[in-house]
């Protein structure tokens, strides 16, 4: 049961630094917005904050599968405890991958997409393995 518990709150931290991060996305756009005089509620005008903007909106665009997934595959997959919330911080490494390719040259932002990714699949992977599973022994 220990191992649940390390496995659960691993979860809950890579919870915190993917809403870290995707506070970062918020601080870039806000700071590209100052940096090239772009007012509200304007999104286009300067390459880099548009650049810096789709980063964060494509990056709210996944954390809307990410976090549902990454918290069922929390609650059902059993298999190996660790390797949902491993999953997630490979998600987290690969947006970040994603974010800097982009904001470099949006044509390197393929790696990072990848990663995270391939990343979100096996976490709904574990995601169904872990609810047909419990559906089995349920209806056992």
């Amino acid at each position: 049961m220990l191992n649940v518990a390390h496995a659960s709150l691993l979860t809950a931290i890579v919870t915190v630094i993917a809403l870290l991060m995707y506070f970062w996305t918020g601080f870039r756009v806000g700071g590209m917005r100052s940096k090239h005089g772009i007012k509200a509620p304007a999104v286009t005008g300067n390459f880099e904050f548009e650049c810096a903007y789709r980063v964060q909106m494509n990056t709210l665009e996944q954390m809307v599968m990410f976090l549902p997934l990454l918290w069922l595959s929390n609650a059902y997959f059993m298999a190996w405890p660790y390797l949902t919330g491993a999953l997630g911080l490979v998600w987290v490494v690969g947006r970040i991958v994603y974010a800097i390719g982009y904001m470099q040259d949006p044509s390197k932002r393929e790696a990072g997409f990848i990663i995270s990714a391939l990343a979100l699949l096996a976490l709904l992977i574990t995601t169904i393995w872990g609810i047909a599973n419990a559906w089995i022994a349920v209806s056992a």
